[in-house]
């Protein structure tokens, strides 16, 4: 299947202001990047670099005055919903492999040293991998409110206090109760299409999910929606949405607007047969 994905960002600079930048669809994952678009306005050199959890990260200097970054790309993926492996053992910190130690360990928006007690209370007598990760989704799902006004510095504890957050909370949660209950687990963003789900009026945003390692495998959980999904699309992965925020600001600017889009498409020959004329000079 094929998917569009992209967004359109604009800001408003009052000095030229330093910008990272994390919002290509990831190459280590099962997607295929077909085609790709990228678009500035005004004009300004942009370097990329990858970090190092592997992601792709654009650098460049936003001039004073406005600056628009707009991103397409067609993504090819398999029509399938996420694996569902409910037999997957738990693996013992002992035999888990050194580079997948880190995710084990508190991050600044996760800090699972302090879930520790309420975790194995509410979640230790469930037995196997799979299943106990699993438990931490059904009682996140039912038990926190979608929605808030939390900002980039709310923490999983305090969302967690809260008993509400937006997907960003539930996926910080998600990582610190796995963390605390022995589990590598870190924190995903991407791009996710309504595929088969009930039409939803809110604005499309970027998602963001996480993997957790049970048995030799990162497998994907979405306590937000906690339902197998089609079509996610990777964008990064790190121990938590500082390590991949979309955008990282050495300044101060003020954000103006925001579009992210994801949607299938029927198996176009390009970009332009869906972008059309639109008068952007892309890259």
């Amino acid at each position: 299947m094929h998917v569009h994905v992209g967004c359109s960002l604009t800001y408003a600079c009052p000095q030229p202001t330093p910008m990272l930048f994390v919002l290509r669809p990831s190459l280590n994952t099962n997607h295929y990047l077909i085609e790709e678009r990228r678009y500035t306005n005004p004009v300004v050199p942009i370097n990329q670099y990858m970090d190092s959890y592997g992601n792709e990260v654009w650098r460049l200097v936003a001039p004073t005055g406005r600056l628009q970054i707009k991103y397409d790309g067609l993504v090819a993926l398999p029509p399938t919903p996420d694996l569902v492996l409910p037999d997957l053992p738990k693996t013992p910190v002992e035999n888990l492999p050194y580079d997948v130690i880190i995710y084990t360990l508190p991050s600044r928006l996760c800090p699972s040293d302090l879930f520790v007690n309420d975790a194995w209370q509410l979640f230790g007598h469930v037995q196997g991998g799979w299943a106990q990760v699993q438990a931490v989704c059904d009682w996140l799902h039912s038990h926190i409110v979608y929605g808030g006004d939390g900002t980039s510095s709310t923490t999983a504890w305090d969302a967690y206090h809260q008993r509400r957050g937006v997907c960003r909370d539930f996926a910080h949660l998600g990582v610190a109760f796995c963390r605390a209950l022995n589990f590598p687990a870190r924190y995903v963003c991407g791009y996710l299409p309504d595929i088969n789900v009930p039409f939803d009026p809110t604005p499309m945003d970027f998602h963001a999910w996480f993997e957790v390692y049970i048995d030799g495998v990162w497998c994907t959980f979405d306590a937000r929606h906690n339902s197998p999904r089609i079509g996610r699309v990777l964008i990064a992965r790190g121990r938590d949405a500082i390590d991949i925020a979309f955008a990282t600001v050495y300044g101060s600017m003020e954000l103006l607007n925001i579009q992210v889009w994801a949607d299938q498409v029927d198996e176009p020959l390009s970009l332009s047969s869906i972008l059309g004329q639109n008068g952007d000079s892309y890259e």
